[in-house]
């Protein structure tokens, strides 16, 4: 199923019913700012097994996710206090910090070293979805090979993965480009990987 949404001016109508498919354990494709991601509500353990099938991922490997602000992050998250100055910086944007997890965050979310992978993403609709569902978003690329472009339009999208998930936000083309990956649990940011988020604020 296909929904158009307004990207720059979501329809909190079309938000809610979206919401409410997500709480009883949808897993949709929808915009961030680094092109569209396939996710799920993270606390719902039905919907985040449905999405390890979907992208055949390895059993211990987890996904990152995303919050709605940084006061969300800080539940999930500890924020030292040189990190809380550069994420306060540089979120919402198109990058995945890896920070020491919460014992709010689900097993699955977490690294054997307790660390997890959070976002803010830059993209009305996903943050108008992380705070009407008021917890976090998983957020992982689509399925297929990792080293091949991704789908830039939605209606690409449907039609290669309408059948395996309940619902596909159409939110405008977004040309795909992953986020830039840093590691914030150290006393320094280390760059892990460059994409679409300038690295200069962390060098």
């Amino acid at each position: 199923m296909l929904l158009e949404i307004n990207p720059h001016n979501p329809q909190q109508r079309l938000i809610q019913q979206v919401v409410e498919q997500l709480k009883r354990g949808a897993v949709i494709c929808y915009p961030t700012d680094t092109g569209y991601g396939i996710g799920c509500d993270f606390s719902n353990q039905k919907a985040v097994k449905k999405l390890n099938l979907i992208k055949n991922r390895p059993k211990g490997k987890p996904f990152s996710f995303m919050c709605s602000d940084l006061k969300h992050i800080s539940n999930y998250a500890h924020v030292s206090n040189i990190a809380y100055r550069l994420l306060k910086k540089n979120l919402p944007g198109p990058y995945t910090f890896v920070l020491p997890g919460t014992k709010l965050v689900p097993k699955a979310m977490a690294t054997k070293q307790k660390t997890v992978g959070i976002r803010v993403p830059e993209n009305p609709i996903a943050i108008m979805l992380l705070e009407t569902l008021g917890c976090p978003l998983i957020n992982t690329s689509l399925p297929g090979d990792e080293d091949e472009p991704g789908i830039a339009d939605p209606f690409d999208i449907d039609i290669q993965f309408g059948n395996r998930v309940d619902l596909v936000i159409d939110g405008g083309a977004i040309y795909p480009d992953p986020s830039t990956l840093v590691d914030l649990t150290g006393d320094y940011p280390v760059v892990l990987r460059e994409g679409k988020g300038d690295v200069t604020p962390f060098l």
